[in-house]
């Protein structure tokens, strides 16, 4: 494993960082047997960044029951844990106080690493947090050691990302990038602005939500031609890590097989590694994707739940898998996702309450686009076919099999 210098205080950062939210499941519950299996391979390789929060269902009980094992082995002191603070749902430092508090008790630790406002919005949403006494609730935890770094995430645009590096004397930030990212969101101007500013970056949706990974087959056979044997996730790696600024990228390795892979790929984490030839390239896959992606959305489930039942990741990757596969692909998984519960997660079950769009950290017009999706989707097609998938079930797989 390649480690890289947090400039703040010279600790060691693990190139490679465990992104916690998508710990594997056996249905609705993470599967805490397979989890920790996953999690002593990251330590064992040397991985010693994990990142969960507050809002991912289950994450920081299921991380929480592996620390108690680091902690019974003495090894507490070579991980770091980040974890996040829901200011929103905070009106006080001693709302604050009290999730902290539930934190380190699932967490099995009595101080966490690297703490985050989770998906700071803005300046003013700073401001708020200083005036409710959040702020100065950080600080005296940091001087207590309960937390070691005080940092936030973040998923606005560049300028907005730019004055918040500004507002506060930070020891970490967390971004959203990705080469399809590379000028949205925080973009890589904002990468460079937090490494002028001397701020370690942690960067999360590398991948962003496997959209890189499963790429379009022109996408593929591009990389394959150019690149062979480098598979689209080592593609991706490779971009951010050839920036010097990226300190960490997080990924959410729900299988062995991801996680070996990307441990193989952070063996070649190397800061100006990358060939303007090679450089090329990301463009010209990236300029395929967008001509192929209808809807930006990166599977994060912020949004959800929906409280009338619409499961909006899974509604938009069909549409987005019919735009780049084709109408069977499309179809069939939108009606496998969305169609065939008892009640109807499809598009046309929104009734634009807006709920989700105050969620949603990438800013999507959600009901618009499930209005879009709703039109492509649930035409004439999908209502002549859709009553005899439920009546025969086996339809599906033959129409699966004809992908």
């Amino acid at each position: 494993m390649q480690y890289r210098t947090n400039p703040k205080n010279n600790t060691q950062i693990s190139v490679l960082g465990f992104g916690c939210m998508r710990f594997p499941r056996t249905a609705f519950t993470i599967n805490q047997k397979k989890t920790e299996e996953l999690l002593s391979r990251a330590v064992e390789a040397g991985i010693n960044y994990f990142d969960t929060a507050y809002v991912y269902p289950g994450s920081e009980a299921a991380l929480g029951k592996f620390i108690a094992k680091i902690n019974a082995e003495g090894h507490r002191d070579k991980i770091h844990i980040a974890t996040k603070l829901p200011y929103r749902q905070c009106k006080s430092a001693e709302d604050a106080e009290k999730i902290f508090a539930e934190q380190k008790k699932l967490l099995c630790t009595e101080y966490i690493d690297y703490y985050l406002l989770h998906m700071l919005a803005d300046t003013a949403a700073w401001e708020k947090c200083r005036d409710t006494g959040i702020i100065r609730w950080l600080e005296e935890k940091k001087k207590t050691g309960e937390i070691r770094n005080i940092g936030f995430s973040y998923h606005g645009d560049t300028s907005g990302f730019k004055a918040l590096v500004d507002i506060y004397p930070w020891d970490f930030c967390q971004i959203q990038l990705n080469y399809l990212d590379d000028v949205s969101q925080a973009g890589v101007a904002g990468l460079k602005y937090a490494g002028d500013a001397g701020l370690p970056v942690i960067i999360m949706e590398p991948l962003r939500g496997g959209k890189l990974v499963n790429l379009p087959p022109d996408a593929k056979d591009l990389l394959e031609k150019e690149l062979p044997g480098c598979s689209p996730a080592e593609f991706s790696f490779r971009w951010l890590w050839n920036f010097p600024e990226v300190t960490c990228i997080l990924s959410g390795m729900n299988e062995a097989e991801q996680l070996e892979e990307n441990l193989s790929s952070a063996e070649h984490a190397n800061p100006g590694c990358l060939s303007d030839e090679s450089l090329s390239l990301y463009s010209s896959v990236k300029e395929i994707l967008n001509a192929k992606t209808a809807v930006p959305c990166t599977g994060c489930g912020y949004c959800m739940p929906c409280p009338h039942g619409v499961d909006i990741p899974s509604v938009f990757a069909a549409y987005n898998k019919r735009c780049a596969e084709g109408f069977i692909s499309g179809m069939t998984a939108y009606v496998t996702c969305t169609s065939m519960k008892e009640k109807s997660a499809a598009a046309s079950a929104c009734i634009k309450c807006g709920l989700c769009e105050k969620r949603c950290p990438q800013g999507l017009l959600i009901r618009d686009l499930l209005d879009e999706t709703k039109a492509v989707m649930e035409g004439l097609p999908y209502r002549t076919l859709l009553p005899i998938i439920k009546k025969i079930p086996g339809v599906i797989r033959w129409m699966s099999l004809m992908m």
